[in-house]
């Protein structure tokens, strides 16, 4: 029984038909059911995605953009109907959608080739870099939204800036920052860590009034909440299928399709090419441009039917959700004495996902207790060190939902930090959320 798109949350027969088709929810842990809660680092699979996944394989598993027979013909033929339904996914043409291993991937793509572009006078000027620019990201970052502006920025001489962030988490200085010389803004749609949204809008309308490209880390957002690339105006965005009910290994890049033409490929090699000669080479347009060698072709297509099963769901219903037991995280942790729940305050809107830290307790010892209850969360720093120097931690601990999660195991799992914290002898009387 799928959920009817007309309500808003799911119930909880349909919740039980939801989790139904999760094969390895049904899994003990410690002699206790698996309470997952660590999505947002890796989300489980629907029985129908590991299913077409295993039916390509199967029956049509061939090379791709690169045979006359059947079977290379219906292997291209799924493969762009893959491209196709995830662009569509989240409001882009199909020739905007270039596919990865993963959202790391397409942000070093795209850094890696403004910083080949910008070695080329004849360059689009609109790719290129040269000192005196600047490139501008924030401190919620996770790692991978940062590393390669960094080594953009030394790479071509421009400087790195960064929009600092309140306590609660909260980008500031968006007009102070962003100036004349700024002319990369790269930020993330949802943070990782805390969860809020940050405000693409006034980001996207400051970059461009000063005429810079934008970049948009949408991994914790697109498996959460109805997203429209074109719709929001960004140039650029990642985001990656382990995270939204698809395989591992598949991930993709949107860019506006002038500018994807306008930059110079990242790998060089077969696919991507229109005519080799022992002197040089000219490239396909995007995509193809940028999907050198065999590509992930039954990861692609996974991915393109988790992205009809979150369809059929509702995104809006999906948010719904999430929304609703995000806000069960964050008001129940903060009713156990001892703990800071990192992030947007009560009744701000965040994702289903809420960090903490147990006062005087390392994030692991917090994880191992609730591993021990068969618990699944995240523990460390989660990509993201300098949003934790900011914060003055080192580490925190994560619980994270999808589709599947529901009130009762968060519940379970708020009942578990409070009996960590009595375990760990933190003081104060345990207030669990009813």
């Amino acid at each position: 029984m799928l959920p009817n798109p007309a309500q808003t949350d799911f119930s909880s027969d349909e919740l039980d038909a939801i989790r139904a088709q999760f094969p390895i929810l049904t899994e003990r842990v410690n002699g206790h059911p698996l309470v997952y809660l660590d999505s947002g680092a890796t989300a489980q699979r629907p029985q129908r995605v590991l299913d077409a996944e295993r039916d390509f394989v199967l029956r049509r598993n061939s090379a791709v953009h690169r045979g006359a027979h059947w079977l290379a013909a219906e292997a291209t033929e799924e493969f762009e109907d893959a491209r196709a339904t995830v662009a569509r996914f989240v409001g882009a043409r199909p020739e905007e959608l270039v596919w990865t291993s993963n959202a790391t991937e397409g942000v070093n793509l795209v850094a890696q080739s403004i910083a080949e572009a910008s070695l080329d006078p004849a360059a689009d000027p609109r790719v290129r870099l040269a000192p005196g620019d600047e490139i501008v990201v924030t401190e919620l970052e996770h790692h991978a939204n940062l590393l390669p502006w960094q080594r953009l920025a030394r790479r071509t001489g421009a400087t790195l800036r960064y929009l600092p962030v309140s306590d609660e988490g909260e980008v500031e200085g968006i007009d102070e920052v962003i100036g004349e010389r700024t002319r990369l803004v790269a930020f993330s749609h949802a943070s990782n860590v805390l969860g809020g949204y940050s405000p693409v809008e006034r980001i996207v309308a400051r970059a461009r009034s000063v005429g810079a490209l934008t970049f948009l880390d949408s991994c914790q957002a697109v498996p959460h909440a109805p997203v429209d690339f074109g719709a929001l105006g960004v140039d650029f965005a990642v985001f990656s299928g382990h995270k939204m009910l698809g395989p591992t290994g598949i991930g993709a890049l949107y860019g506006r399709f002038e500018l994807l033409d306008a930059l110079p490929p990242y790998l060089l090699g077969g696919s991507m090419i229109t005519t080799v000669t022992m002197d040089g080479a000219e490239y396909l347009p995007p995509p193809q441009r940028f999907e050198a060698g065999t590509q992930r072709i039954s990861q692609a297509i996974a991915l393109a039917e988790a992205v009809r099963f979150l369809d059929e769901l509702g995104m809006e219903r999906v948010a719904a959700h999430g929304e609703r037991l995000g806000a069960r995280l964050a008001e129940g942790l903060a009713g156990i004495p001892g703990v800071r729940v990192l992030g947007p305050g009560p009744g701000a809107p965040r994702i289903g996902l809420a960090s903490f830290v147990l006062e005087g307790v390392h994030a692991h010892d917090v994880g191992h207790v609730l591993d021990e209850r068969g618990i699944a969360i995240r523990v460390g720093h989660h990509c993201a060190q300098p949003l934790h120097r900011r914060l003055g931690i080192a580490a925190s601990a994560r619980a994270s939902t999808s589709v599947y999660s529901t009130h009762a195991e968060i519940d379970v799992f708020l009942e578990g930090v409070a009996e960590a914290a009595e375990f760990f002898g933190v003081a104060g009387t345990r207030e669990v959320l009813a």
